[in-house]
């Protein structure tokens, strides 16, 4: 049974759930990070302003956030629709937020060269660095590369480990072994895997993606890849566009199950509660923050409030 926790969020994603039972989320057109209670309370954690996307608890217990840069939108029958690139955007960036505060710094806006287009998810490791996608941008020139990156929390370093991906990247996650990357994207709807032989650092497949994955599952059009978490089994949850789904996909790349939610942007999934049974999942085009009991166990990230 699905349980609605928000409404009216102005296209919400990047769910973190709380140990005090809150579920933090990102508004992607309101940009700020809002905090729902359990009762439904809500409160503003930050207001980092472009378009926070992606979000993920570091080992220091800072939020670290993907900024998109910001998006235009339009309001259609009162609810917020993104219609294209913000008229004040420059580039993406990575945002560290201080939880109590509110006070937010910027880490990352370009990887050597490479000027970060549209950060979007992200995922930290046991070394304390964390992996993350661009989805690139639509500009008026045509549409910017998405990539894969690696970097650490200090800022000191980033560097690419997919680049360029014109798939459109956009989650990301890793494997209950921490051994394999997983990384979804739109425009395919391709869950992609990439086997990591050092923290940053993949090992490229011969008659994989193009830019050096192998696929493990592919679903037919009108489906599109947005951003996914993995279970305790090793199972990937994707959210999936237009379709209104979370797709369970094994590793081997057996498609196990599909969860329809009322709505066709279902946009990203974790899992929070005691015993990580319960799915926290974001319904953007509706605006809506659910919770639902979840089958098994959620897999357990390194850094959790």
């Amino acid at each position: 049974m699905m349980t609605i926790l928000a409404e009216d969020l102005w296209f919400p994603e990047g769910p973190v759930a709380f140990a005090d039972g809150s579920v933090g989320v990102v508004e992607v057109l309101r940009g700020t990070i809002t905090r729902v209670a359990p009762d439904g309370t809500r409160s503003i954690i930050a207001r980092p302003g472009g378009g926070p996307n992606g979000m993920a608890v570091g080992p220091d217990g800072a939020l670290y956030v993907c900024n998109n840069g910001g998006l235009a939108f339009d309001l259609r029958d009162g609810k917020p629709v993104p219609t294209g690139t913000a008229p004040d955007y420059v580039c993406g960036r990575i945002e560290r937020i201080e939880p109590a505060s509110g006070a937010v710094t910027v880490l990352y806006e370009r990887c050597g060269d490479i000027v970060l287009s549209s950060p979007n998810d992200i995922v930290f490791d046991a070394a304390g660095g964390f992996y993350f996608t661009d989805l690139g941008k639509g500009m008026p020139g045509g549409r910017t590369p998405g990539g894969v990156f690696y970097a650490r929390i200090d800022g000191s370093h980033i560097t690419p480990i997919a680049y360029p991906a014109p798939t459109m990247p956009n989650g990301c996650g890793l494997s209950p072994d921490g051994r394999t990357l997983y990384v979804s994207e739109t425009q395919t709807a391709r869950l992609v895997a990439f086997d990591i032989v050092g923290p940053g650092e993949v090992a490229r497949v011969p008659g994989g993606t193009a830019y050096g994955g192998r696929v493990v599952h592919t679903l037919p059009a009108p489906a599109k890849f947005d951003s996914h978490a993995v279970d305790a089994s090793g199972n990937i949850c994707v959210a999936t566009l237009e379709t209104g789904h979370i797709s369970v996909i094994a590793p081997t790349g057996e498609l196990i199950r599909q969860v329809a939610f009322p709505d066709r942007w279902v946009t990203n999934i974790c899992f929070g509660g005691n015993d990580l049974k319960t799915a926290f999942i974001t319904l953007s085009q509706s605006g809506r923050l659910v919770a639902m009991p979840w089958r098994g166990p959620g897999l357990r990230l390194k850094f959790e409030l």
